[in-house]
């Protein structure tokens, strides 16, 4: 299976030859990859080097012209590094374009800290009208991509090694429960357990015999509140787990407002604050903060009442 950053590449290139107003900005990051398309495109394929506050500005300028910017890094030069830029140069002047990412919370453990970007959607979360995809496979990492370059508001795609063994509809698929709802993988009547991308299938195995509603989603904002609610209101008990892949806790606050007319409980896991300073390998970052499978049948275990 290609990865989604391959995915990404061979799809966007694609859509440059037959989107006249689609731009890719880049910095460094991916740059043989579109290499291809930038002899094809040079106006509209751009390299600015390891110059991240410019990619991003960049980005902003060709979509005040009417382009749609394609922006993309890693993570943490996407979204941290730059965050200014992105508040000021996309929000403030209320032009749309796409944020694609790579590297995840922790795909490339070896770069260090400075390359890994547990609190990207969370530090975008406190700007105001970004919608934020997370896919947990390349498939759907695609069809997600597609939809943003059809539109002109504000997009992020989150994309990352890590990915679920099969695809699942995303958009609006039979089974959403919106638009960009949460669908229905599993149903059940002790708890509700929300796995974000590609935190499926460690959710599934962790749930496997539990009698719990275990939802997947693809977009993460906006928040399907109303799905949440669905859900979570069948059961005797409004209790959710929700499982992302970056920062532990990140939709809380999201599900917290959903089910705020009902009788709740809400544990928000994903990755820690504390800075684990080996270097290890992507697995072993995800044992460590408790989203391997093990891991997580034991913290589900403990809070839900099943």
């Amino acid at each position: 299976m290609d990865t989604m950053r391959d995915r990404f590449i061979a799809i966007t290139s694609q859509l440059l030859a037959e989107e006249p107003r689609l731009a890719v900005v880049l910095a460094d990051i991916s740059a043989d990859g579109f290499a291809p398309a930038r002899r094809a495109h040079p106006d509209r394929v751009i390299n600015v080097g390891i110059r991240e506050q410019l990619l991003i500005g960049a980005g902003a300028g060709m979509a005040l012209t009417g382009m749609r910017p394609i922006v993309h890094t890693f993570a943490s030069f996407l979204v941290e590094r730059p965050f200014e830029q992105v508040k000021l140069d996309f929000g403030h002047q209320g032009v749309g374009g796409i944020l694609v990412s790579a590297g995840g919370s922790y795909d490339w453990p070896a770069g260090g800290f400075t390359h890994m970007a547990p609190g990207d959607v969370a530090l975008l979360d406190t700007l105001e009208g970004w919608t934020v995809h997370v896919p947990g496979h390349p498939d759907e990492a695609e069809a997600l991509l597609r939809e943003a370059v059809d539109g002109d508001d504000r997009v992020y795609v989150r994309l990352s090694l890590q990915a679920n063994r099969q695809a699942r509809p995303v958009g609006r698929s039979a089974g959403s429960t919106g638009a960009t709802g949460f669908s229905v993988v599993r149903e059940g009547r002790g708890g509700t357990v929300v796995a974000v991308g590609p935190m499926l299938d460690n959710v599934l195995a962790a749930t496997e015999g539990l009698d719990v509603n275990v939802l997947y989603a693809t977009t993460v904002r906006p928040f399907d509140g109303a799905g949440l609610r669905r859900a979570a209101g069948a059961g005797p008990g409004a209790d959710v787990v929700i499982v992302e892949p970056y920062l532990a806790g990140t939709s809380t606050a999201a599900a917290n407002e959903a089910l705020m007319e009902l009788p709740h409980r809400v544990l928000g896991l994903g990755v820690g604050r504390a800075e684990l300073r080996r270097y290890g390998q992507m697995e072993e970052h995800l044992r460590a903060h408790g989203l391997d499978a093990r891991g997580l049948r034991e913290r589900i275990t403990g809070f839900l009442p099943t």
